[in-house]
């Protein structure tokens, strides 16, 4: 079986995030959305909310969703993983990255990263920035589920209008 791990904190998910998710359920067997407990950022949602909220948006049955702390390699591992997915957005998305996956492959050399450019479309898009833009009135409509909008307007109390 191909398995393949695709992290983050998801906080919330968007639609770059699910053109990757779609684009590697084409490729892999199994697809593990695995989100990082990290316990240092202030998310939005819980990481059970996140964790409904990417369930009530996922379309795919071998697509999966689970929780992990700690090195992202030791969990891939646990999993039985060969492959990690990033998502590359622009040039020092892929530097970042790059450093973890050759950090991550001196830890585990059986492990591969597989970088994917997002779509054109999304390229711009980071949930910080959503969260931005939503918290300052801006409109998120087509940058995310409408669940995760309509849930996002639920947490800090807003109306669409």
């Amino acid at each position: 079986m191909r398995r393949a791990i695709y992290p983050g904190t998801f906080d919330p998910i968007t639609n770059g995030h699910l053109d990757i998710i779609e684009r590697s359920a084409r490729l892999f067997d199994e697809v593990i959305i695995a989100l990082l407990m990290n316990i240092e950022k202030s998310p939005m949602f819980s990481i059970q909310e996140r964790v409904e909220m990417i369930q009530e948006v996922n379309r795919w049955s071998h697509v999966k969703v689970d929780t992990f702390q700690g090195l992202l390699v030791h969990y891939a591992a646990s999993q039985k993983a060969q492959v990690i997915v990033r998502g590359i957005r622009a040039v020092s998305d892929y530097e970042y990255e790059l450093q973890m996956a050759l950090m991550n492959r001196r830890l585990e050399p059986q492990l591969e990263t597989m970088f994917m450019m997002s779509a054109e479309e999304y390229s711009h898009l980071s949930s910080s920035l959503i969260k931005e833009v939503f918290l300052l009135g801006g409109s998120i409509t087509g940058l995310v589920p409408d669940a995760v909008e309509q849930r996002m307007q639920s947490k800090v109390g807003k109306v669409k209008g």
